[in-house]
């Protein structure tokens, strides 16, 4: 997709992330737009950010690591978000170059997330991941167990838990899934509630959504990755 395509696409996604905003009773600037370039090339990044546009998401570390550390340098106000399931061998390398991973779904990672933290003396924004649809394929701590470790992750990590983030099942009506999402964040007062994607992020909005990921409505579909 060329640059003039992929800068109509991001206008057409804000312009209805602003409406539906206004839909609900919402203001648009309450929502944040997480262009999600996974697999996408540096070119059509740099396109969104020459349009204006630093927020991203990136499913895999080291993709992250080999597209973003050049764009960083030359672009410091990138916001680059996590929103990928993490390794825990991957855990230092997110930390040194994310603003925002919304993937803290497990005990395994607390300590080594910790470690990470302490050794670079930089700690991103984190949200917890809830598989709402309890699903077997898909990361996420189970709604059933969240609040334990939702509190659990609080008393390690205090004010840098900042919200939730949550994918509902494919097939199924999304308002369920986001309204439950939502609860576990106003229950905790987080601020940030991550959800919504190319095909149901104004549903998302009308349900609290405070970051939308949108992917292939703005860069078209995705690249295979070989």
């Amino acid at each position: 997709m060329n640059d003039i395509n992929i800068q109509q696409n991001l206008d057409k996604i804000i312009q209805n992330i602003e409406q539906a905003a206004l839909r609900c009773g919402r203001q648009p600037n309450d929502i944040q737009l997480v262009a999600v370039s996974k697999f996408n090339p540096i070119t059509a990044i740099q396109s969104v950010i020459d349009h204006h546009h630093f927020t991203f998401g990136e499913n895999r570390i080291q993709e992250a690591k080999e597209k973003f550390t050049p764009l960083i340098e030359a672009h410091p106000n990138i916001q680059l978000h996590i929103i990928g399931a993490i390794q825990t061998n991957k855990i230092l390398d997110a930390v040194k170059i994310a603003n925002v991973i919304e993937t803290i779904d497990r005990v395994a990672l607390l300590n080594p997330l910790q470690k990470a933290i302490d050794k670079t003396g930089r700690c991103p924004n984190l949200f917890i991941q809830i598989n709402i649809g309890q699903e077997p394929q898909k990361a996420g701590i189970l709604p059933s167990e969240a609040n334990e470790f939702i509190e659990l992750c609080l008393k390690q990590f205090g004010c840098k838990i900042q919200g939730v983030m949550g994918i509902p099942p494919v097939g199924h009506h999304p308002v369920p899934y986001f309204q439950q999402l939502a609860k576990f964040a106003h229950h905790y007062d987080l601020p940030e509630i991550s959800m919504g994607m190319s095909a149901d992020f104004e549903d998302a909005i009308t349900c609290g959504a405070t970051l939308v990921r949108v992917g292939s409505a703005i860069f078209g579909d995705r690249p295979v990755k070989i």
